[in-house]
């Protein structure tokens, strides 16, 4: 397994102490973290949820317009950050871990590390109405 990179485990320790929701994505776009603020709407502590392969995200947390349409994946913001490289924000419906559904405005940023290298992405989300 290769080593991740220092701003990696840097943003992981720093999320690990903000009080808004965080969600890390690597390059791939598989889910590598979610801190404490967020585990209460993904439903589900990330100790026993764990790193979540790209492939499984779509199905796991079903993500849809509040009319209930389901959105394309490379609609969401946290893929466009990934693909695009740029920022990008959206409000949507998604299934948490433990069933529920939720409202929420996310917001998703590209991670560039040293040298142009993309890393990831990271999205901070709040509950909406």
């Amino acid at each position: 397994m290769p080593q991740e990179p220092i701003e990696m485990i840097l943003l992981k320790h720093w999320a690990s102490y903000a009080a808004i929701p965080i969600w890390l994505t690597d390059p791939e776009g598989n889910l590598i973290y979610y801190n404490e603020p967020a585990e209460g709407l993904l439903g589900s502590r990330f100790d026993a949820a764990g790193e979540i392969p790209a492939e499984r995200l779509g199905e796991i947390f079903a993500t849809s317009d509040l009319d209930g349409t389901p959105i394309p994946s490379a609609e969401l913001p946290l893929v466009v950050a990934l693909t695009k490289h740029v920022p990008a924000h959206r409000l949507l419906r998604f299934q948490a871990l433990d069933g529920s559904s939720r409202v929420v405005d996310i917001m998703a940023i590209p991670i560039e590390g040293q040298g142009g290298r993309h890393l990831g992405a990271m999205a901070t989300f709040w509950e909406s109405g």
